[in-house]
């Protein structure tokens, strides 16, 4: 299926259809945490990162992370306060802007089938991207692997960076419905995500697969990008599926 039909399918789904809301920069930056909380990147319970840890990693001011942990309290999905570090509350996060469905449903499926989606969803959303993407677009892709080189002791701000990675290309492609679509399938495993990027060097080889994504960006070579984008895509398959197996592993028999 070539991208255009696909993009024409999708459109046409009621599901997939919704109206623009205009919002502000602190909204969507709150409501981008909200839904790594409800993807289960940050428990109940758990601690963010500091404030300029966020705003390095979602490419923003300390004033808007700081605004979208203020609008957070006020939902009471996290707790603020004076001298201590942010705490998550609650995963009940209501409804989102940004993406689709609740991120926790996309765990409703198993593997192979979230795989087997990402490869024949994503390749075409990315050869896309590769050839409407923009300057600024670049610009914000180049900061984004700089901050992970940053972290490469850090999963949680190096998943949340690598977050605004993915999901700049995606809406590069030009159709946000298919990209929220995409974005969604980032979701899946989310917890396992994070136990599997904690491995030796697993951060430090995401950024090469990165690094290789953007230099074909860079060159506007849609090819060089889907080869890129498929073995990056084959590694985060092969970590997740690890952790999936040595948990059921872990699980005695009744």
């Amino acid at each position: 299926m070539n991208l255009p039909h696909a993009l024409s399918v999708f459109e046409r789904a009621p599901e997939l259809r919704h109206g623009v809301v205009r919002r502000n920069v602190r909204e969507l930056v709150a409501d981008k945490i909200a839904s790594l909380i409800a993807a289960g990147m940050f428990q109940v319970g758990e601690t963010l990162p500091g404030e300029r840890d966020l705003a390095v990693a979602l490419q923003v001011s300390r004033e808007t992370v700081r605004g979208a942990l203020q609008i957070l309290a006020a939902r009471d999905v996290i707790a603020i306060s004076q001298g201590a570090r942010t705490r998550v509350v609650s995963a009940e996060v209501g409804a989102l802007a940004v993406g689709l469905r609740e991120p926790k449903r996309i765990n409703s499926y198993d593997i192979e089938a979230i795989h087997a989606a990402r490869l024949l969803v994503e390749r075409p959303v990315v050869e896309e991207a590769a050839r409407r993407i923009d300057d600024d677009t670049l610009a914000m892709l180049d900061a984004c692997l700089a901050a992970q080189r940053e972290a490469l002791d850090d999963p949680v701000r190096f998943l949340i960076s690598d977050r605004e990675f993915h999901a700049a290309i995606y809406r590069a492609c030009g159709n946000d419905p298919l990209a929220d679509f995409v974005i969604d399938l980032y979701f899946y495993a989310m917890p396992h995500r994070r136990k599997a990027v904690s491995r030796p060097g697993a951060i430090a080889e995401s950024c090469r697969d990165h690094a290789a994504i953007l230099a074909g960006l860079h060159a506007r070579d849609p090819k060089a990008v889907v080869e890129a984008f498929g073995i990056h895509l084959d590694r985060i398959y092969a970590g997740t599926r690890a952790i999936l197996e040595e948990e059921e592993a872990s699980v005695p028999a009744n």
